[in-house]
């Protein structure tokens, strides 16, 4: 049995959990198109008959101007100790730049460059970014594709064959270390995301305050008075898409899930430690 670690870092926005849900041929990162949607770091578990990768997706390396910010910087740079193997990973659209280079420096010897999103970009400005790319003298570079698949089996038998004899870190039919609750707040997370623009993303938390399956309470925090009524929309027709959305992509789980949810001020959660905790470190719900 071989086994180990593999970290994904880079930019927001740049294709990590898009391309952890590839490889693992199932959902465990939600996705949008708006940077620092992933805020915690999340496992996700590659099974196969003689091996056991662990796949650690983690938030965006940036400029925080918050504390929230400054917390996933620190999630992310922490999951890069005691791995097997670091990947960088850049997004094929945008031009390599000094955030990029910010990351690389932050990573171990023999780490690994991922260009993502190549079936958005030209075959001329893949070779640029590899090019570009080349000045953080990785091990290995590798074009993939986290939407299509395109490019992921030779990183994936690259990834393999980086890992050691070791023992399985987790059971066969898991896939995760995040909390079923954890993932049901991300999911209400994400319906939100794709609805709103510019700067109310940012505000929205959300938590599962009460799991009693199939009822659950979930909580979505805003961070002033005037964001509230955006979120529960005109006759609440927003809540209402965002359970419907959420209930459908639970729908294997079988039918009958009461999602329950719920709209709360808590003033300026991004830069209070104590919201911060509760929001961000996993707990059970209450």
């Amino acid at each position: 049995m071989k086994s180990g670690f593999v970290t994904f870092v880079g930019r927001p926005n740049a294709g990590k959990s898009t391309l952890i849900n590839q490889i693992l041929g199932t959902k465990v990162s939600i996705v949008s198109d708006k940077p620092q949607t992933t805020r915690l770091r999340i496992m996700g578990v590659l099974h196969r008959e003689e091996s056991q990768i662990v796949f650690v997706d983690t938030p965006g390396i940036h400029k925080p101007v918050t504390q929230l910010g400054e917390r996933l910087n620190d999630t992310a740079r922490s999951a890069l100790a005691d791995i097997d193997v670091a990947c960088l990973v850049i997004d094929a659209t945008a031009p390599v730049g000094r955030g990029d280079q910010v990351v690389a420096e932050a990573l171990p010897p023999k780490s690994v460059v991922v260009i993502t999103k190549c079936d958005k970009a030209s075959k001329d400005s893949i070779v640029q970014q590899l090019a570009a790319a080349s000045k953080f003298d990785a091990e290995e570079y590798f074009p993939v594709s986290g939407t299509t698949g395109e490019g992921v089996e030779p990183l994936v038998a690259y990834l393999e064959s980086r890992m050691t004899e070791g023992p399985a870190y987790f059971p066969p039919d898991q896939v995760t270390d995040l909390p079923e609750p954890w993932f049901v707040a991300e999911l209400v997370r994400e319906q939100l995301l794709a609805m709103f623009r510019e700067e109310l993303p940012y505000s929205i938390a959300t938590r599962v305050t009460e799991w009693e399956w199939p009822r659950i309470r979930c909580e979505i925090l805003v961070e002033r008075e005037s964001q509230k009524g955006m979120v529960i929309g005109r006759n609440g027709e927003v809540l209402k898409q965002v359970g419907i959305a959420t209930r459908q992509q639970l729908a294997d789980k079988g039918n009958g899930v009461h999602l329950e949810l719920h709209v709360k001020v808590e003033k300026d959660w991004q830069r209070r430690t104590d919201s911060l905790d509760r929001l961000l470190d996993f707990h059970e719900p209450d």
